[in-house]
């Protein structure tokens, strides 16, 4: 099956959306008014464009600053591959956590494979979440 095409209507979503959806009730929807078009129409192209791989993904990009969160740090952990989707899935599912991610180990020299970026209001309570993540990870943090 040949991709469908990538059309000037989807060209103006993209460019509509790369600054980040509107904040209101239904974006979808806004969206749409903007674009004079319709909300179920943007929102299948949008999903088609995700299935093709044009747009990775959608999801929300908190400013944690304006949050009140002024403190963060990028946690990094040595987990057995075997463990590390079920154990991710429960380090991504912290609210202290905004990003949790698997990625490749680089070597002897870089064995770690599983990512969290953490954010606290404080250096304090950064590095408390970083303690839960360990409590979570248990005998499996190597």
């Amino acid at each position: 099956m040949m991709n469908p095409p990538f059309d000037e209507v989807d060209r103006r979503i993209v460019g509509a959306t790369q600054a980040g959806l509107p904040l209101t009730p239904r974006p979808y929807h806004a969206l749409a008014e903007r674009l004079g078009l319709e909300p179920e129409d943007v929102m299948r192209r949008l999903r088609a464009m995700c299935e093709r791989g044009v747009i990775r993904r959608i999801g929300v990009v908190p400013n944690h600053y304006r949050l009140g969160y002024r403190a963060n740090g990028m946690t990094v952990w040595d987990v057995p591959d075997e463990a590390v989707d079920r154990l991710g899935a429960q380090v991504g599912a912290l609210a202290s956590v905004s990003h949790c991610y698997r990625r490749p180990r680089q070597g002897p020299e870089w064995p770690y494979n599983l990512f969290a970026m953490v954010h606290g209001r404080t250096r304090d309570d950064v590095e408390r979440e970083t303690e839960r993540i360990a409590a979570i990870l248990g005998a499996h943090n190597r």
